[in-house]
């Protein structure tokens, strides 16, 4: 059970950072202040399927792998503490700031620089994810070349 429960949880948590990431670079390229308050709201929303999505992700990993020396295993295990970190003390500070400066109709300089850093901090959770998951893949040999 917990084999299948942890690629289910890290995949859901992947995807729905990729789709905030994505919703918020088409809102700001293509949308108007209606249109970036509507994403903001939903990503506030979507933290709580991401959140548990994670939680659950580094639980049964770490249940999984916490005494083993494999170097995979190894490299997840050195990533997880900044995806958790980004997250909970870069994204989720940014999303809650962000949505309420998109209530307010305040799209300024700080709205912007904030902008910026959640696209930044995503990407680097994006990147640190794929790596786990390059990882989990090549452990399971899922999707391994015959």
């Amino acid at each position: 059970m917990i084999r299948t429960l942890h690629p289910i949880a890290g995949v859901v948590g992947m995807t729905t950072i990729a789709s905030f990431w994505l919703s918020t670079v088409a809102a700001e390229t293509f949308g108007g202040p209606a249109a970036i308050l509507a994403v903001k709201t939903a990503i506030l929303w979507g933290l709580l399927v991401l959140v548990p999505a994670l939680a659950i992700t580094g639980a049964t990993g770490f249940r999984m792998g916490a005494r083993s020396t494999h170097p995979r295993i190894v490299a997840k295990r050195r990533r997880m503490p900044f995806i958790a970190l980004n997250g909970l003390l870069v994204l989720v500070p940014c999303a809650v700031f962000l949505q309420a400066r998109a209530a307010a109709g305040d799209f300024g300089g700080a709205f912007v620089l904030v902008q910026g850093i959640e696209l930044l901090a995503g990407a680097v959770n994006l990147t640190l994810m794929g790596l786990s998951l390059r990882d989990g893949f090549a452990l399971t040999r899922r999707f391994a070349r015959a």
